[in-house]
Parts: C-alpha cells; structure tokens; sequence
C-alpha cells in the first residue's frame, strides 16, 4: 500500500524566522506546517524568551515554546556581531520570506530595514510584526499581548457585567496578529508569482484586534454607545450564552425564533415563545434580563447531562462546557486527527496540535519536534557555504555543545539522534 502524499502546499519556500515570543513564531509555524524550510535564527544566550516562559517544562524548554515553534530549525547568531549580520545576509540571498518584529527605532529595526534588503533581494517578502503598528504616536511602544488586549478593547468586552475586565483565555492579541500575518506572507507570494517582485508587509497586536472587533464595532458606529461586558451572552442573540444547571454550567445558543419555540416546548414552557417580550429576537435582547431569569430557574434543577440530551434531541444548539483534559479525550478531536505525536531528542513523544486545515482531505503534518536551541547551526551554516574552522570561529565555544560526541544514551544536540 502506497503511503499518501505529503501535504505541502509551500514546498521550496523558504523562510528566515527573526522573530521570537508568539505572534513570529505562530507565523513561522504555520508556514513550516505547509511545508516551507523555516530557520529559526536566535540570540546564542537563552535563545527565543519563551524557552523560560515555564513552569511548566518539557526538557529543556518551557512548554509555550514548544508550541510555536515545531517544523523549524534553529541556529543561534548573535545579530548585533557583523559576523551575525552576515550569516542571516547568506541565509536572505536564497529565501523567499524573512519575518521579524524587532521594535521600531532599534538597531536591528535599522540593520535589517526592508528598502535596503529589497534592493539587495529584489523577490523577498519581509513580513514585520508590531505592537501598535508603523504609524501614529504609539508606534515606538512595545507590547505583549495583555497590552493589546487591554489597548484595543479586548478587556473592555471580556468578564461579567459586575465585575473587572478579564483577558481572553487565549493570546488572542499575538494570534489574531500572526493569523493576518499568514494571509499577508501567503498573499505577497501569490503576488510575487504574478510580478516577480517582493513585498513589505506589516501588520500589529493592535491592527489586529481592531479587525477582529467585526460586530462590536459596527454595532457602537450605528449607535454611539459604549458596549459593556455580558460575561458569556452575546449582545445580538439571546438565548445564547452559559446557563448554570444542577452540577455545573452548559451552553444554549439560539440563533432564530424557530429555535427559541423549540427550547420553550422542550422546557415545557411553550408561553414564553408567545410572551410579546420574547417573540422575536428584538424582544429578546431589550428583554434579556427578564428571559434569562425564567431560563435560569428551570434549567437548576437539571444537570448537564440532562438537558444537554433533551435540547440536543430536539434540535437546540447545545453543549457542555469541557475542560482542556475533556477536550483532548473527545472522539471529535481523535477523529479529526488534530494531535500528532512526534519524537524530540530530550523528551521523547511530543504531542502537538496539529494545523486545522486539511487538503484534499489530508492534514499538514507535525515532522520535527521544536528544536532544541542552536540543534542546527551547524548544519544550517555548512549549507551557507561555511567550513567547519569558520562555523568554529562562528559559534565560538558551542561548538562542542552543538555538533560534538553525546553523552552514551543520550541525543546529540545537533541531530537528536541517540548514538547506536
């Protein structure tokens, strides 16, 4: 039986990763998921920051790091050297993307501005990640993602009406940037198949969540008001949000009258669906409050479970609300196949979850583990023409520690192969 194609849409590209924390990185990952060569390229003391961002670790490295940065290869310059500067100038001399977020202003912001790099490679693609963007009076802040969040509105709109403003649960500020970021890389490619010309690309946390506000904004446009925070209720659609139950809380979504008349009779409340405060959706949302306390002193005297089955069989968008552990042990999940194994010099099987679109009904897959720091300078340096007394003189004293005889039992660093 012949094993499936490889799914790499982005195969031949290659990519100079000068990025480091999430937003970067996410980018990166992405593109190295759809088969792009990406190198990683990172400060020889301590490498990208999240390798410390723990607890918790697995091995050497914190888990956050090992999120973003699987499909890669790492070699570590310091690219304030000349030295440095010159290595990532061979590595740019054959890439097609180079993406960075140094801050504006800096010193690396400045050695490796995009109108010198363009006249130098013609076809490059240089995508820049900022905090607030290329313009405005906040251009030159830094920012991690809280701030984002917090910035642009993310925090206003998060928590329960009653109480403090609360951050996503995910990094919503690098991701949201990282995914626009991905639509601008893979865009700027299509347009240099077309023109044969590179491109600069830019795009912020800040930008980014703004984009992101979709309804929210058209919504204070139209009117003017300020929204608040409805914990976990939506400001155009009610029912539809967390209701608490006898054991813990579930989600019931209703997106039209039809689905409404359908939870009232399940309920065993067919009135309310004709309660001129709640015939429609309108009525519904002026009269939230009100429908939302009928709601809440049924649904407590019932778990989960029970009416989880109930709406469901009747055709109500429902579920429970599960936890990480619940999540990963559900057949949905297994099915899909969105966690990949993968094997890591230092820790052995690594979990991933994998990319979330498929082709032609395959999915990407996770090839490397996140590479331990600097497990391929050598390697990544020999292909950029550097002889092995230039690659010592390069690396200086980590050498030995990058490419030298491992420990019996363990795995080099260099090749994350256990010696035979």
């Amino acid at each position: 039986m012949t094993e499936p194609a490889a799914v790499a849409p982005l195969a031949g590209i290659k990519v100079v990763d000068l990025s480091k924390i999430l937003a970067g990185p996410y980018v990166t990952m992405s593109l190295a998921d759809l088969g792009a060569d990406v190198v990683k390229v990172e400060h020889p003391e301590g490498g990208d920051p999240t390798r410390s961002w723990g607890p918790p670790f697995n091995g050497p490295d914190a888990t956050y790091y090992l999120a973003a940065n699987r499909n890669k290869r790492s070699v570590t310059l310091d690219l304030k050297s000349p030295e440095g500067q010159e290595a990532v100038h061979r590595m740019l001399a054959s890439a097609d993307v180079v993406v960075e977020n140094f801050r504006p202003g800096s010193t690396l912001a400045r050695t490796f501005n995009y109108q010198e790099l363009s006249e130098r490679y013609p076809r490059l693609v240089l995508l820049h990640i900022s905090a607030f963007g290329d313009h405005g009076p906040l251009r030159d802040e830094p920012g991690y993602d809280m701030v984002a969040q917090a910035s642009a509105g993310l925090m206003s709109l998060t928590g329960e009406p009653d109480g403090p403003p609360v951050k996503a649960g995910y990094a919503m500020g690098d991701l949201g940037a990282a995914l626009f970021g991905i639509i601008g890389v893979t865009s700027a490619l299509v347009e240099r198949a077309r023109t044969g010309r590179g491109q600069y690309v830019t795009t912020s946390l800040y930008e980014s969540q703004l984009a992101l506000h979709i309804n929210w904004a058209t919504g204070y446009f139209a009117t003017g008001q300020r929204p608040g925070r409805l914990g976990s209720g939506h400001p155009s659609l009610v029912p539809y949000q967390a209701y608490p139950a006898a054991d813990g809380h579930f989600v019931i979504a209703v997106g039209n009258d039809g689905l409404f008349r359908r939870l009232c009779t399940a309920l065993g409340h067919e009135e309310w669906a004709d309660d001129p405060r709640f015939a429609t959706n309108r009525d519904r949302v002026t009269h939230r409050t009100a429908l939302n306390a009928k709601l809440e002193s049924v649904l407590v005297d019932q778990p989960v479970a029970h009416w989880c089955d109930l709406l469901k069989s009747e055709g109500v968008p429902v579920t429970p609300i599960r936890t990480l552990d619940e999540v990963y042990d559900c057949p949905q999940t297994e099915a899909l196949g969105m966690v990949q194994k993968v094997d890591h010099p230092d820790v052995g099987a690594l979990r991933q979850v994998a990319f979330p679109v498929t082709f032609r009904g395959l999915r990407p897959s996770v090839r490397t583990a996140p590479p331990t720091l600097g497990q391929h300078s050598h390697d990544v340096l020999a292909e950029l023409g550097y002889n092995d007394a230039e690659i010592g003189r390069l690396l200086g004293g980590r050498l030995a520690d990058l490419c030298g005889p491992a420990t019996p039992g363990t795995p080099s660093r260099r090749t994350g192969q256990r010696p035979k």
